[in-house]
C-alpha cells in the first residue's frame, strides 16, 4: 500500500465526503484525498502570505488568521450541500515569531502577565540536556526578530542579532506601509521606555518574558475570535445539529515555564495538548478525563463517530465511549515519545521516553543520562527521583514498560 492510500481524508473521501483543508500543512508530502486545499509554504508568514492551491502559488493581502477564516467559510457555504463535509482549518498562529494581528496588538497593555514559578529554573537535579538547550526566553530569543525591539542600536547588534534582525526584517518588510505605520505606532512608547530603564540581569529577563508572552497571548486572541466566527457560522446555517467540532493542537509550548518559550522535551507542559470537542445533538455529553489519549486516537476517533470502519494497519483507537464516561478496561495505562531531531534548531538533546498517569522515566540516549519524575508529587517537574532510594521499585517497573513498547513499536536501538 502507498504511504498515503489509507489516511484520514482519504477514507473519508471514499466514504462519499467532501474534504478540505486550509493553512498549516508544512509537511514535505504532496496531499492526496482533499477535493479543495490552500496551504501556506512551509509555516507561512502572519502577514500578506503566500498560498498554494492545486493550479496557482499567490499573494492574499491582510492578517493570516483572519485570511484563514474567511477561506474556512468561504468553502463551507459554497460546499456541495448534499453530501457530508470534512473540513481542517490548521492555524499558522502561534508559531514563532508570535507576530499579533492589527486589533490584537494593544492588549494587555500596562499590565504585567503572572510569570511562572520556574522561569528562573536552575536544572539543578536534571540531566546536562536541560541547560544545553538554546531556547530560553532571556537568552535565546532575538530582540528584533521574536521581541519586537526595532531599530537596533549598534550596540545591540552583534552576531546573534545579526540573524535575527535578518529574519525580521524578511517579516516586516512583507507589511504594507499602513501595517507598517500601525505596527510601529504600537510598539514605539514601550520599545523607547525599554532603553531608557537600560535593564540588566533577571529584570531584563523578565522583560523579555512579558513582551513575549504578550504578543504569543494576543496571536492566540485572534485565534479565539476565529473559532467564535466558525462556531457562530455553524449555528447560524442550521449545521451544528449534525457536525463535530474539534480544537486541538499538535503539541504545546513551555510558555516561560523552565524559562524556556519552545517545546520538544517530553516535559509535562510540551506533551500535553489542548482537546475541546463540541458535540452535535443527540450525542451524549460526559467526559472520562482520567485515560490517556494520544494524537495517534485522534483519527479511529473520528472514523468511529462518522460511523465508518476502522482499518487494521491505524494505530490509536477510538475514544467515542471515553468521551461518553463509559470506562474503557483495555484503554493504554502509559505512552511512548521520542524525540529525534539533533542537532536542529533549539539543540534539545535525542531523547525517548515512557509517561504513565503519574510517573516519567526520560532517557537522553546519546548523553546517557536518566530522569524520572513523580508528578503527583514534583508537577513542575524539577526534582529528578531516578536515583533516590524510594523510586528503585517505580523505575524498574517503568523501565520494563519502557522496553516493551519500543518492542511494540519497533524501535531500532540507537547507536
Amino acid at each position: 500500500m502507498k504511504s498515503q492510500e489509507g489516511t484520514l481524508p482519504v477514507l473519508f473521501k471514499k466514504a462519499g465526503y467532501q474534504t478540505a483543508l486550509v493553512g498549516k500543512w508544512h509537511l514535505k508530502a504532496t496531499l492526496v484525498g482533499f477535493d479543495y486545499f490552500s496551504i501556506l509554504p512551509d509555516q507561512g508568514h502572519y502577514y500578506n502570505p503566500d498560498f498554494i492551491e492545486k493550479d496557482r502559488k499567490y499573494q492574499e493581502h491582510g492578517y493570516v488568521t483572519d485570511i484563514l477564516t474567511e477561506k474556512c467559510l468561504a468553502w463551507i457555504k459554497n460546499r456541495d450541500k448534499s453530501k457530508p463535509f470534512l473540513l481542517f482549518c490548521n492555524h499558522k498562529a502561534p508559531n514563532r515569531n508570535w507576530m499579533p494581528g492589527p486589533e490584537a496588538l494593544r492588549l494587555f497593555r500596562n499590565e504585567d502577565l503572572p510569570v511562572p514559578e520556574t522561569f528562573f529554573d536552575d536544572y539543578r537535579t536534571r540531566c546536562e540536556a536541560a541547560k544545553l538547550q538554546e531556547m530560553r526566553i532571556a537568552d535565546h530569543t532575538y530582540l528584533s526578530y521574536d521581541l519586537k525591539l526595532f531599530p537596533l542600536s549598534e550596540e545591540e547588534i552583534n552576531e546573534h542579532e545579526k540573524t535575527g534582525l535578518a529574519r525580521w526584517n524578511s517579516a516586516y518588510n512583507r507589511l504594507t506601509n499602513e501595517q507598517k505605520k500601525t505596527w510601529d505606532e504600537a510598539y514605539r512608547d514601550e520599545n523607547k521606555d525599554f532603553r531608557r530603564k537600560k535593564l540588566e540581569g533577571r529584570e531584563l529577563a523578565l522583560w523579555k518574558y512579558q513582551r513575549y508572552i504578550k504578543d504569543y497571548l494576543r496571536c492566540i486572541a485572534s485565534i479565539d475570535l476565529s473559532i467564535g466566527r466558525l462556531l457562530d457560522f455553524l449555528d447560524k446555517e442550521g449545521l451544528s445539529n449534525d457536525t463535530l467540532v474539534i480544537y486541538a493542537s499538535d503539541q504545546s509550548f513551555f510558555l516561560g515555564k523552565h524559562g524556556w518559550f519552545d517545546k520538544r522535551f517530553m516535559y509535562e507542559p510540551s506533551i500535553r495538548f489542548p482537546l475541546l470537542i463540541r458535540y452535535p445533538d443527540g450525542v451524549e455529553r460526559k467526559v472520562d478525563s482520567e485515560h490517556l489519549v494520544l494524537h495517534v486516537d485522534l483519527a479511529p476517533t473520528l472514523l468511529v463517530m462518522a460511523g465508518l470502519p476502522l482499518p487494521a494497519y491505524m494505530q490509536g483507537k477510538s475514544f467515542k465511549d471515553i468521551l461518553q464516561a463509559k470506562r474503557v478496561s483495555d484503554w493504554q495505562e502509559s505512552f511512548y515519545y521520542h524525540y529525534y531531531e539533533y542537532p536542529a534548531v533549539h539543540s534539545v538533546k535525542h531523547h525517548y521516553g515512557i509517561r504513565t498517569s503519574r510517573y516519567k522515566l526520560i532517557h537522553f540516549y546519546y548523553i546517557y543520562c536518566w530522569e524520572l519524575y513523580d508528578l503527583e508529587a514534583d508537577s513542575q517537574e524539577v526534582n529528578n527521583a531516578y536515583y533516590h532510594p524510594n523510586y528503585q521499585k517505580v523505575k524498574d517497573d517503568l523501565t520494563k514498560e519502557l522496553n516493551r513498547l519500543r518492542t511494540e513499536l519497533g524501535v531500532k536501538p540507537e547507536i
